[in-house]
């Protein structure tokens, strides 16, 4: 169905970053935080899509260079400009309203996100570097809006990890758009993408590396830090450490999806890629077991360890 394909629903879980405050800031178990969240993200996925619309009518005569950005069906011509846009405005009124309705911060923030995303649009997707910062800004963006909308704190760590993780997928998400246009003429690669010229596989490789490590290290110095043993307690903290095989593992097997070709983006990977999807359920899974039930963990081990051990001997 054009008109659904034309809001791009599969990139919505984009902002399930949404939903990072209400695990970390130990609201999953409020009724109306979740409720709050879940509309937060309604309204987000409506700006998103309000973008994309944009997006895909500003590029249309690029998109028909592209093997797939040619089927979307602006570039297709299943839609026409006209319609597209007023479906964008319909989009943009009701979900601004609706986030000014939630909670005015929430507002603030999905504004900036759109103001930002146009401006990326228009102008800074043509800005080596700049561009994949936008990217993860924007990222960093849904994170904090997924805060402010239950009103807890917005944690230096949740901006640097989600920061340099999003770096990484934007990184990586140029790599399989070179992937894309291999066969292409640098003057139609040109065309299509600007940055793309400047970016080599190497380049590309080497800065997937390097956010890699760093979004890697960051999580390392967020579970070990004083602040998150403050929050968490000292059990919670120490056990999120243990979690770092499964972020290790995920964000490998997305750099192997990406340099093997296999994949044509990080929305890819998220909703199709089984093994990765399994090892961000884990650790999702453990993250909220270790935040919500951490002393209870401790306990269950202590008697694993010592009263349990000496039951099991004496029978």
């Amino acid at each position: 169905m054009p008109y659904l394909r034309l809001l791009r629903p599969e990139q919505w879980s984009k902002n399930l970053f949404l939903f990072a405050g209400l695990v970390f800031g130990q609201k999953l178990t409020d009724a109306e935080s979740l409720v709050r969240v879940l509309l937060a993200f309604v309204c987000f996925s409506l700006v998103s899509s309000t973008v994309y619309i944009l997006n895909d009518a500003h590029d249309r005569r690029d998109d028909r260079l592209h093997p797939r950005k040619k089927h979307r069906p602006i570039a297709a011509g299943l839609i026409t400009v006209q319609a597209a846009l007023v479906i964008a405005a319909c989009l943009l009124i009701g979900s601004l309203t609706g986030s000014f309705l939630l909670e005015r911060r929430f507002f603030l923030v999905a504004l900036i996100y759109f103001a930002m995303q146009l401006a990326y649009t228009f102008s800074l997707k043509q800005v080596v570097i700049l561009d994949v910062i936008v990217i993860g800004v924007g990222f960093v963006l849904r994170a904090v809006a997924g805060a402010v909308v239950i009103d807890v704190e917005t944690s230096p760590w949740l901006v640097l990890c989600t920061f340099t993780l999003c770096l990484f997928m934007g990184f990586s998400k140029r790599r399989c758009e070179l992937n894309a246009l291999a066969d292409h003429k640098q003057t139609d690669v040109a065309r299509h993408r600007k940055t793309l010229i400047a970016y080599t596989p190497d380049l590309l490789n080497h800065m997937t590396t390097l956010t890699a490590g760093i979004a890697v290290v960051s999580f390392v110095l967020y579970a070990t830090d004083d602040r998150t043993i403050a929050v968490y307690g000292e059990h919670g903290s120490h056990y999120l450490l243990y979690t770092l095989p499964m972020v290790v593992y995920a964000i490998f097997r997305f750099a192997l999806l990406v340099e093997h070709g296999r994949v044509d983006g990080p929305t890819a990977v998220l909703t199709r890629d089984f093994p990765f999807q399994a090892a961000i359920a884990l650790w999702v899974i453990a993250v909220v077991v270790i935040i919500y039930a951490g002393e209870d963990v401790q306990s269950w081990l202590n008697w694993f360890a010592g009263d349990g051990a000496r039951q099991a001997a004496s029978g």
